[in-house]
């Protein structure tokens, strides 16, 4: 996100640590906030909790953050792109295992943040964060489609499908692998969910010369 964003998001703070003791309260604010979030939910959780949690006085919450909204944004103000499904790499690299690779390292970034629980509900009652996080999401479908027309341009994707539409399955394929346990009853196999994809992008002797190439 651009300075910009990143000020309309989380706007001016009341006061920034400088001192290491000052530094090492508001990381517990905001680690307490993390935790609280996803445990109990956004709406369920406030600022007095928050401060309890990480053994401070709610005046110190304030000392630091406007309101839960704003350590809420600080959270994820670094953050959100790694919350969006990861671009793959189509040159030079066996496509399957690379992209499988890339799919498994970014869900457990996931899940070691947890953040991504929390956004849908911040979604759906924040239309500022809304816009900012679609924002994010074109500049990815962008950079994937780019990168497939690079492809096509070495002639090793299909020539005959549109690349926009095949970005956009990548995007929504890569981002509903979580979902995949409550839907199907049985959890993602990243390995499966990347020669699926890569079945969309490249004729299957492409494919196979590929992997041959990078063994």
């Amino acid at each position: 996100m651009s300075e910009h964003e990143d000020e309309q998001l989380v706007g001016e703070y009341p006061s920034l640590p400088k001192q290491k003791r000052s530094q090492q309260k508001r990381d517990a604010l905001l680690e307490s906030g993390r935790a609280l979030f996803i445990e109990k939910g956004y709406e369920q959780t406030n600022a007095k909790e928050i401060a309890s949690h990480a053994g401070v006085a709610t005046g110190t919450f304030y000392r630091y953050f406007t309101d839960k909204r704003q350590l809420m944004m600080s959270l994820l103000e670094d953050q959100l792109e790694k919350l969006l499904p990861p671009e793959p790499n189509w040159t030079n690299v066996d496509p399957e295992s690379f992209f499988a690779t890339l799919l498994e390292q970014h869900y457990k970034r996931l899940n070691r943040l947890g953040l991504h629980r929390v956004l849908p509900e911040l979604l759906l009652k924040d239309p500022q964060l809304a816009e900012v996080v679609a924002e994010a999401r074109k500049k990815i479908h962008a950079r994937i489609l780019v990168s497939l027309k690079n492809a096509r341009e070495q002639g090793i994707v299909w020539a005959d499908l549109d690349l926009d539409t095949v970005s956009w399955s990548i995007m929504v394929l890569s981002d509903k692998i979580p979902e995949k346990l409550t839907e199907c009853g049985n959890q993602a196999d990243y390995s499966k969910l990347a020669k699926v994809i890569c079945r969309l992008v490249f004729p299957p002797d492409v494919l196979k010369q590929l992997k041959l190439n990078k063994k």
